[in-house]
């Protein structure tokens, strides 16, 4: 019998899933343990399939698990955690898969999806009533099949009470970092990161996508080198008459077209990017806030405040104690 303070933590396995909707959370997860220094204040990965046998990811690999899902259920107690995987067998799924998930998933004391393993959760009826996301190109299939779901599609990853569900692949992992740092703490969580060489620092609400892969790709040169003049030059001078002359059209031609192209407005387009370049050396640097107000565009540490507050729902000094990257220790 596992320690009373082992959490187990239980991951579903099927055909066609995405092997590292598997892996990226499992790396995380095992981790936890050594970083904490004792396996009894960590975790203890599980894995299951329907019937126990070995399952085929969509990129080729064969996974093995540790057993089948009826001995899951039929265990002494119920896994701290169910982690639910995406990728391709989340189409078609099993009938029995999704009610293995009904019945069994409420029992644990968390409920995880990875990509669009929130369709399952979603066709047991577990995200019904609550705010979940999955990966951008299905948050439409999922909020139409289920309209009892309050889908959102921009952040990477949400919590709904006992609930979280996430985008794609490495958003996973920065849900499993955001679950180990509420078990353990930070300084757990970053020993994790570094060993993985990814940054404690993405925050559920931020975009699934930049500001520039968020905005389409203007089809037009001029407007193509405009994008790319903000994203450079974030300080500068970025009214619409300004970019309009650098794309050779007047102000109105140009706010139409950008907006016809990009579908985004060129003031919305540069607030993104602005914030996203502030967001950045707020992460990597130990410049002032006043410096980068300045370099960002904002002209004053209060506007950048308000962009902050109004985008991330947060101060840019908030925003750093959180999400700054410590320099390496030797």
């Amino acid at each position: 019998m596992p320690p009373r303070t082992d959490r187990v933590v239980l991951v579903l396995l099927f055909d066609d899933v995405q092997s590292l909707d598997v892996t990226g959370p499992v790396e995380v997860f095992a981790g936890a343990s050594l970083a904490a220094g004792s396996a009894s204040t960590g975790y203890r990965v599980r894995t299951a399939s329907l019937d126990g046998a070995p399952v085929r990811t969509s990129s080729g690999l064969t996974l093995v698990p540790d057993h089948s899902l009826a001995e899951a259920a039929a265990s002494a107690a119920a896994p701290h955690t169910v982690l639910v995987p995406g990728g391709q067998g989340t189409r078609r799924p099993d009938p029995r898969l999704v009610d293995w998930l009904r019945v069994n998933a409420p029992h644990a004391r968390r409920i995880v999806s990875v990509c669009t393993g929130a369709i399952l959760l979603a066709q047991a009826g577990l995200l019904d009533g609550r705010r979940a996301t999955t990966h951008w190109a299905y948050c439409d299939r999922l909020a139409r099949d289920h309209p009892a779901i309050d889908v959102d599609p921009e952040p990477i990853y949400v919590r709904d009470g006992n609930v979280a569900t996430s985008a794609g692949v490495t958003a996973g992992i920065d849900l499993a970092l955001a679950l180990v740092e509420e078990d353990h703490g930070r300084d757990v969580a970053l020993t994790i990161a570094r060993h993985l060489v990814v940054f404690l620092r993405r925050p559920g609400n931020q975009a699934q996508f930049s500001a520039q892969l968020a905005a389409q790709t203007a089809r037009r040169e001029p407007l193509r080198e405009v994008q790319q003049w903000i994203t450079e030059h974030p300080g500068d001078d970025l009214c619409v008459a300004s970019m309009a002359a650098r794309a050779r059209l007047s102000p109105r031609h140009f706010a139409r077209a950008f907006q016809a192209e990009t579908g985004l407005t060129p003031g919305t387009y540069v607030e993104r990017v602005r914030v996203e370049h502030a967001r950045r050396l707020l992460e990597d640097t130990t410049d002032g806030v006043e410096e980068i107000s300045r370099a960002s565009g904002y002209g004053t540490p209060e506007a950048m405040r308000r962009a902050f507050l109004k985008t991330l729902g947060t101060p840019p000094a908030e925003y750093r104690r959180r999400f700054h990257a410590p320099a390496p220790s030797h």
